[in-house]
């Protein structure tokens, strides 16, 4: 049950309500003082401030004279609230003219007050920044709430532009163009994608957040196969690359070459994806250019397991410790400069066991090392035993 307002305030609020065009004006001319209302260019027209300050001042002071709310207030001020929000004005701005009722309401109820009704004016005082605070409270619950929306509505459209990007395959200029606006990229400027492995999406979104505080400008698509990351670092960087690899430190991610601009951003998604299914556990982000042989790996298990069970297959007929000297040297051999004196040098054996090593392999498997063809397939097959592994 509400208790009445003291007297003085019930006849001081509505001697206010007759005067109210004179209240508003005061309430405008100070308002205009705030930034942007008073600006050359504002968001808000004077007529519409004019009518939105009648209707709000209008619903305050029934609630002072009356101590209940008047009907429709809370619906009024969340409408206000939305209304500002989608204009542009700075929720700082809309509370600061908000909090100008009660100075203004104040200011008004003891102008017209009588020295007899001042004291129950004053015994009453707290009724009129209740009134505006729960007025407060309300722009604020449609300012959020219209805020989240707009960012619901501004991400839903990001999406769909980056979606018709990737379906466009960056063929269409008016969409490249159109997608970069929406996502603001510089459609000529260089960039670079990332796709992250599926179990790693909330560490790119870690990654991007922080790349994006150090200025460097990305935008990040979530999708169940994995997270993807458009990165375009600022004009005139060195080393792109390099300040993007150091902000995905840690991130299971496949990370594509450089490309020329935004219409290239499809070809760079599917290297990145390429990518990161040649990722590891642990490893962190995987470059294309150094991920080669475990891209094509990744292409078909099924082939891979037939060209390690064809290449190297042969080599299970051995003993363990012959067939793991063979490997060794072979591995040693294609991972260093290609000499077999080197291959000797790293294993600590004459260059002549090395060579009667190759011969054993090639006698097993009919693949030569030493002949560049051979030594591909092999490489592809000893990494294709490594993923299957």
């Amino acid at each position: 049950m509400n208790i009445p307002p003291p007297a003085p305030v019930t006849e001081l609020a509505l001697r206010c309500l007759d005067d109210i065009d004179d209240i508003v004006d005061e309430w405008l001319a100070q308002v205009e003082l705030i930034d942007p209302y008073g600006s050359p260019d504002p968001p808000v027209s004077r007529d519409e401030l004019r009518g939105t300050a009648l209707t709000g001042l209008d619903m305050l002071l029934r609630h002072i004279a009356t101590g209940s709310v008047a009907p429709g207030m809370a619906g009024l001020s969340e409408r206000v609230g939305e209304r500002r929000a989608g204009q542009g004005v700075p929720l700082e701005s809309l509370l600061a003219a908000a909090r100008l009722d009660a100075r203004v309401l104040w200011q008004a109820m003891n102008a017209r007050a009588t020295p007899e009704a001042l004291p129950g004016l004053i015994t009453g005082a707290h009724l009129v920044w209740e009134a505006v605070e729960q007025h407060v409270t309300g722009l604020m619950t449609g300012y959020q709430r219209a805020v989240l929306e707009m960012g619901r509505q501004r991400e839903d459209q990001r999406r769909a532009w980056f979606t018709r990007l990737m379906d466009n395959q960056g063929r269409n200029p008016d969409v490249v163009r159109d997608a970069g606006r929406v996502l603001g990229f510089d459609p000529a400027q260089p960039l670079l994608a990332v796709v992250a492995h599926p179990t790693d999406g909330a560490a790119l979104r870690a990654a991007a957040a922080g790349m994006a505080a150090g200025g460097v400008h990305c935008y990040r698509h979530e999708s169940p196969t994995g997270d993807v990351l458009i990165v375009q670092p600022p004009a005139r960087t060195a080393d792109p690359p390099r300040p993007v690899l150091a902000a995905l430190a840690g991130v299971r991610c496949g990370v594509s070459p450089v490309v020329a601009g935004l219409s290239q951003a499809p070809r760079a998604v599917r290297l990145a994806s390429a990518a990161a299914g040649a990722s590891r556990a642990g490893a962190g982000p995987r470059r294309l250019e150094d991920a080669w042989l475990d891209v094509f790996v990744a292409g078909s298990r099924e082939l891979a397991a037939e060209l390690a069970q064809q290449v190297l297959g042969p080599l299970s007929a051995l003993g363990g410790a012959e067939g793991e000297r063979l490997l060794e040297t072979v591995r040693t051999h294609l991972a260093g400069s290609g000499s077999v004196a080197d291959t000797a040098t790293a294993l600590y054996c004459h260059r002549n066991t090395v060579q009667h090593r190759f011969a054993r392999f090639r006698e097993l498997t009919g693949r030569d090392v030493r002949v560049p063809e051979d030594a591909a397939v092999v490489a592809l097959a000893l990494r294709a035993a490594d993923a299957l592994s």
